[in-house]
């Protein structure tokens, strides 16, 4: 499982939350959630059944493994599921050995693997399913996620992070001073996205927050991180937010693979926007964002190549930097 993304920081030991408070830190828990995709999490190892089984094949298969459903699929095609909902009716009906793929559940809600692990905890509370198929690109069955499987995986993710919170500390030594504060993180950031468009941002600055930052500081580097996000959000097919603090210094960086920029210096001017009327609508792609990042940055840098995809870079010196 990715462990990509963690951050790490480098501080006074005593102002460093303890290690059996870390697990409880709502910004750890969100940030794993942005991390991890669902193919992170999925049982992968499935147990399925082809469309001739019968449904008391299904029954048996079930009572066996422990498991609250079946995947019928055939060299990698998925048509369906066999749930216990659909054995209770089959057994009602006295249809119990007839097949599988006349009796089981066809109408299904299914999650691409490389989906934001967000999404699958989002389609759990829509829905209220116990499980979800996942399909990969091509839509072939890849695997199977459930609640129990996201509880899982963010147990170990957080164990991990309490790991490495104590080896940071332990590599700190002496009188657990450090010579310079060092953040480092990492934010998924999906193709129109709207409702969680700004998440990143809002956390940036809310860690700023809790390490003091000078104000002025924080608002720089947050409206930095706002208008690259949504720029991701809106223009490309998705990326990476990240930034990082060392040597007096903040850099924000978004990657994307997306279409890329024609031309630059167009891009950078007032009012200049790609945006559709639909994104317009929403409130967004004002054709401000670049101009945005520009001004509050020291050091600004696009490097793009149409088809190709694009990297922007903010750098903000810091003033007042916490010691």
């Amino acid at each position: 499982m990715s462990a990509s993304g963690s951050q790490a920081s480098v501080e006074p030991r005593d102002e460093r939350p303890a290690l059996g408070e870390t697990g409880n830190d709502p910004l750890v828990l969100l940030e794993l959630i942005q991390r991890l995709k669902v193919r992170d999490v999925m049982t992968s190892d499935l147990v399925t059944l082809p469309r001739a089984a019968s449904m008391q094949q299904a029954q048996e298969l079930m009572r066996q493994k422990k498991i609250s459903g079946v995947p019928v699929e055939e060299n990698g095609r998925f048509f369906g599921l066999v749930s216990i909902d659909d054995i209770i009716r089959a057994l009602v009906a006295g249809t119990i050995h007839e097949s599988c793929g006349r009796h089981m559940t066809t109408k299904l809600v299914v999650l691409e693997d490389d989906m934001p692990l967000s999404f699958a905890l989002r389609y759990f509370d829509r829905y209220h399913y116990g499980r979800f198929p996942v399909l990969n690109r091509d839509r072939r069955l890849v695997g199977i996620i459930c609640q129990r499987d996201i509880n899982r995986a963010l147990l170990v993710e957080l164990t991990r992070e309490l790991h490495r919170l104590e080896n940071d500390s332990v590599r700190q030594g002496g009188d657990g001073v450090a010579s310079s504060l060092y953040l480092l993180r990492e934010f998924p950031i999906c193709k129109y996205d709207f409702e969680n468009a700004g998440k990143a941002a809002n956390q940036i600055k809310q860690v700023l927050q809790e390490k003091k930052f000078p104000p002025k500081v924080i608002r720089r580097i947050a409206v930095a991180a706002y208008e690259l996000e949504i720029n991701l959000c809106v223009h490309s097919d998705g990326g990476v937010l990240s930034w990082q603090v060392s040597n007096g210094r903040a850099e924000v960086i978004a990657r994307d693979a997306g279409p890329g920029i024609e031309d630059v210096e167009w891009a950078c001017r007032d009012g200049t926007s790609t945006a559709n009327e639909w994104i317009r609508s929403l409130g967004f792609g004002a054709g401000m964002g670049l101009v945005n990042v520009r001004r509050v940055s020291d050091e600004f840098e696009i490097t793009s190549k149409k088809g190709s995809g694009t990297t922007v870079k903010s750098v903000i010196y810091l003033e007042g930097m916490p010691s």
